[in-house]
């Protein structure tokens, strides 16, 4: 018969060690600032119908990972809010829009996060609005050489630009607009941790 001694203070070592243990935890995963969030956007804004505090709706379109592990998986999600808006002017004023997430669903939870806001201002019209008035006076002078010469033609001119000018200043120049199923980067403005 085998017999085994067994120390006694190994084995109430062993015994307080097991009353005292740890249970294990799933250990949170981080993410950095300034890590980048690929999302598709869900809700359509524009700068002509949106007001601030719209809400905005975005999926994220590929894992998001640290350390080799997914801490963000594609679908998550991320939802958020127009932050400001500007239609575009008559005569001067360029649209803008922009919009910032606040909120991430993952893995049926929901977290808070702070991102960089999104802003998009709408390109400058200068041009265009030189080709309506330079039109205007192209076809006015047309017209005008035709009724009655030279004379006609310079004030054909002169009445077609005014009437392009007057186009101008009643019609708004380019509205932005950030439409559902554009893809954008999100940034973290703060460390984002999930459990």
């Amino acid at each position: 018969m085998l017999r085994t001694e067994m120390n006694p203070l190994a084995l109430g070592a062993g015994l307080l060690a097991g009353l005292f243990a740890v249970p294990a935890t799933v250990a949170a995963r981080q993410l950095p600032v300034e890590t980048s969030i690929p999302v598709t956007l869900e809700t359509t804004v524009s700068s002509a119908t949106s007001r601030p505090e719209d809400r905005v709706d975005a999926r994220v379109r590929a894992d998001v990972l640290s350390g080799g592990k997914v801490v963000i998986p594609a679908g998550s999600e991320m939802r958020g809010h127009v932050v400001s808006v500007r239609r575009s002017g008559k005569v001067k004023g360029r649209a803008y829009l922009s919009l910032s997430f606040n909120e991430l669903v993952a893995n049926g939870k929901t977290y808070r996060i702070a991102t960089r806001r999104i802003g998009v201002q709408a390109p400058p019209s200068h041009g265009r609005d030189a080709k309506i008035i330079g039109g205007g006076a192209g076809a006015g002078a047309v017209v005008g050489a035709i009724v009655d010469g030279k004379e006609g033609a310079a004030k054909g001119a002169l009445i077609g630009a005014g009437a392009g000018t007057g186009a101008v200043l009643v019609t708004r120049g380019k509205e932005v607009t950030l439409a559902s199923g554009s893809r954008w980067r999100v940034r973290l403005v703060r460390p984002l941790e999930i459990d």
